[in-house]
């Protein structure tokens, strides 16, 4: 046995503490994170669809709030991709 077999017990505990401590974060699925991370996507009827759309047409050409709402629309794709739907 080597002389400074004494030093590594204790770095061998705080090894085996600290392995057992992060194991405890490893309790959730994966798929259960996912769906978390997901936001929900809201359906609209046909009926409201047709009427955004409508008050859409009657914005100025180059609205900020048109701009915005081509943003939210990608998101929405990004939203449906995220859960798998």
């Amino acid at each position: 046995m080597m002389p400074n077999a004494g030093c590594w017990r204790p770095r061998l505990a705080v090894l085996a503490i600290a392995t057992s401590l992060l194991s405890g974060c490893a309790t959730v699925g994966s798929e259960q994170r996912i769906m978390a991370l997901c936001p929900p996507v809201v359906e609209y009827s046909q009926e409201l669809q047709t009427r955004a759309a409508d008050e859409l047409a009657l914005l100025p050409e180059r609205s900020a709030v048109a701009e915005m709402l081509s943003d939210y629309a990608v998101m929405r794709e990004q939203a449906r991709g995220c859960g798998g739907q």
